[in-house]
């Protein structure tokens, strides 16, 4: 018990996932079936994002552009506003949690260094960027990968969808910052990073990363990228596997079992259907607040064909409590661990952000 609690607690989200695999089992047995009901494809392109990202990040690309956005800084505000910018940027190609677990850190260490008390205003920022930044391409996150799949989405059509969100959103962010206190900051980072005897591999995770992207656009098949970006992982850094996100992968299959076995049970599937019918947006929102919005998207996404109110209600509904992106758990987590952190005062400013921004926009494009 004393390392299965531990894990529970770090993997609440996959914990719950199985436990409703577990329960959907009893009414619906496994059988041979139960293989028809997994994303291949998302689960397989999810895999290689995690892998191309983890080595642009081991080779230092995401450091090398911080410094040389950071460096000589002298504005409070313009630092905020330069940080916020990286996270909205990075998380729409390296997913929102990389963007997160990436620049966070390299927040609280300016903040530490500069002794300026504005780290809870700007790290809450990078978390509402880093969820409303991933929202504008199929790779940032999770549940649009996912949907873009599953419903077999055109690049055009998603963009005519989240586009207008992720505008307005943005506008709304940097207004925040545009207003808040100000003052002067010296950022020095020490010794750049240079890349230019990497330009070799950069250019290799780069065609890696070209290669994912084909894939999710539909003009490769699934499967030829997974062999290429695991062969080529095996072939030239094999410390690349140990940084998937496992726990999420296993995660996705586990909803995708409770899903597939709701379907063939007809009762719930015609009483989910006629429920969402008109509350596509809201059940989204609502229930990414309670479970997160990508088992919400999983979920919801069997029992409607309204693509435009699942996929902003999924997104916008990542927005308003902690659990309702993975993303914001993860700066909550880093700036908890930090010295001389207040986690009940970031709590405090993380939510009046999020559900005041929550509302905004779901009164916009409800």
């Amino acid at each position: 018990m004393s390392k299965i609690i531990p894990f529970i607690k770090k993997e609440a989200i996959l914990f719950i996932a199985a436990v409703f695999a577990c329960i959907s089992m009893i009414f619906i047995p496994p059988d041979v079936q139960y293989f028809s009901y997994i994303d291949y494809s998302v689960v397989g392109i999810l895999f290689c994002l995690m892998i191309v990202v983890a080595g642009l990040k081991k080779l230092g690309v995401f450091i090398f552009l911080s410094q040389r956005l950071l460096n000589k800084t002298k504005s409070l505000r313009f630092l905020s506003a330069l940080l916020v910018n990286c996270v909205f940027i990075c998380s729409m190609f390296m997913t929102n949690d990389v963007a997160l677990i990436t620049f966070v850190p390299i927040t609280i260490g300016i903040f530490a260094l500069s002794g300026h008390k504005k780290l809870i205003f700007t790290v809450v920022m990078e978390t509402l960027a880093a969820n409303l930044g991933s929202m504008l391409t199929p790779i940032g996150n999770p549940q649009n990968l996912y949907i873009y799949s599953f419903y077999q989405l055109n690049i055009l059509s998603f963009f005519k969808y989240v586009l207008p969100v992720g505008a307005i959103g943005y506008m709304i962010i940097m207004g925040l910052i545009l207003v808040s206190q100000n003052g002067r900051i010296d950022v020095t980072l020490g010794r750049n990073v240079e890349l230019e005897s990497l330009k070799k591999p950069l250019l290799y995770y780069a065609v890696l990363f070209l290669l994912c992207v084909m894939t999710v656009l539909h003009f490769i098949d699934f499967r030829i990228c997974f062999l290429i970006i695991l062969a080529s992982a095996l072939i030239v850094d094999r410390e690349l596997l140990k940084e998937a996100d496992y726990s999420l992968l296993l995660t996705f299959v586990c909803f995708f079992v409770f899903v597939g076995n709701l379907e063939r049970i007809n009762s719930v599937k015609n009483a989910l259907s006629l429920f969402l019918q008109g509350r596509v947006f809201l059940v989204s929102v609502l229930s990414s607040q309670v479970i997160s919005n990508v088992p919400a998207s999983m979920m919801i996404s069997h029992f409607t064909t309204d693509v435009r109110q699942i996929l902003l209600g999924v997104n916008i509904g990542g927005l308003g409590t902690p659990v309702a992106s993975l993303a914001s758990l993860i700066s909550f987590k880093l700036y908890s661990r930090s010295e001389g952190s207040a986690p009940s005062k970031f709590l405090g400013a993380f939510t009046i952000y999020n559900i005041s921004i929550l509302f905004v926009l779901s009164a916009i494009f409800a």
